[in-house]
């Protein structure tokens, strides 16, 4: 199927919000909690970002697809997220270095989407009602039947999702000779945020998200890294107990997104699901230990109950999210254990917060 062929798709929430359109990639039914992400560029990397996992990403962007797409712009193996929902979409390309349509990267991957509906209004939607399950169909026309497909599709709270993208067995990255060693629970981990890791003279073994401290420590590494991921971290029980051990042993430690939350509630600090969440390239962060601010990027719809942290006598706030004062950085006070919310490798996004990477190396080497 051509895009220009111009097949009919529709787009129906669960509250039983629909929206006609054309169809986009794979025909097909997919179904996902849908999502909206501001940037303006880096939609490859998005749709390979296993933190995307179960989720329809709408791109408030005007224009999807003008770029093309490029291996070199991918995040993971393979894509990620559930569907696509876009103003315009282009399967004509101008990027001299790219090697296929993003609607033939659609059909070889199978992904279904929909284009030509109004964007801005379905995230007024979900901004004003917040995040909900939605079905995406160019091949099922009965409304009743797409009601009762979205109707059966879980909610995000309470799902573990990480053990569906995790690597199912260890791998190595990076120079077997490199100074400092990090063991890497993969929870769902971008490639950029690897490639940061051995940028810096850092050999990282990558590790399955449901493998023990025990199995980890056999390696003997001098840290330790919780990656990003999909999914509610309250559900993530196994990473929960593998990191509270990590800080048992008072080695270094670095979270990511979910690992971020992960580090809070292993110290009893409980995260939350968000109204619509943060997705986007542009979000403003305070870092309150220099006072500055950076731009950040983003990807997640829970976060750290900010109120707990402030209660706890051994977990201060690092950083604040300037739009809505949301939690977006710890630090455990009387172990070598630090973490933040937004994206410092970026991949896409700005790279204002990439410091982060260099005082994880200098807390290796205390």
């Amino acid at each position: 199927m051509k895009y220009t062929d111009r097949k009919p798709a529709y787009l129906m929430l669960e509250d039983g919000t629909t929206f006609k359109g054309i169809a986009v990639g794979k025909i097909g039914t997919t179904t996902g909690e849908i999502c909206f992400n501001t940037g303006m560029t880096g939609y490859q990397e998005l749709y390979t970002d296993p933190s995307y996992f179960g989720q329809i990403i709408v791109n408030t962007n005007s224009h999807i697809g003008n770029y093309g797409t490029v291996d070199l712009d991918t995040e993971s193996d393979s894509i990620k997220f559930s569907g696509l929902v876009c103003r315009g979409f282009s399967s004509m390309y101008s990027r001299k270095d790219a090697t296929d349509s993003l609607q033939a990267y659609f059909e070889k991957n199978g992904v279904v989407g929909i284009s030509e509906v109004d964007t801005r209004e379905i995230v007024r939607l979900v901004r004003n009602k917040g995040a909900m399950n939605a079905v995406i169909s160019s091949e099922i026309e009965d409304m009743a039947k797409l009601k009762e497909i979205v109707s059966k599709v879980p909610s995000m709270s309470g799902l573990e999702l990480s053990s569906k993208v995790s690597t199912k067995e260890a791998y190595f990255l990076g120079n077997p000779d490199a100074k400092k060693k990090v063991a890497v629970l993969d929870l769902g981990v971008k490639r950029n945020i690897l490639t940061n890791f051995t940028e810096r003279d850092i050999y990282c073994k990558v590790y399955p998200g449901e493998t023990t401290f025990e199995e980890m420590q056999k390696w003997s590494p001098d840290g330790y890294f919780i990656s990003n991921g999909p999914g509610d971290p309250s559900a993530t029980k196994y990473a929960i107990e593998t990191v509270k051990d990590i800080l048992k042993a008072e080695k270094p430690l670095f979270g990511i997104c979910l690992g971020h939350q992960i580090l809070a509630e292993a110290n009893g600090i409980s995260t939350y699901k968000m109204h619509n969440g943060h997705r986007g390239l542009n979000h403003p962060v305070k870092n309150l230990v220099t006072g500055l601010s950076e731009i950040t990027s983003q990807n997640h719809g829970f976060a750290v109950d900010a109120k707990e942290v402030e209660k706890n006598p051994n977990v201060e706030i690092t950083h604040i999210n300037l739009n809505d004062n949301t939690v977006e950085g710890i630090r455990i006070k009387n172990k070598p254990a630090f973490s933040v919310q937004h994206h410092p490798e970026a991949a896409p996004g700005p790279h204002d917060s990439a410091y982060l990477f260099d005082d994880f190396v200098k807390l290796l080497s205390k």
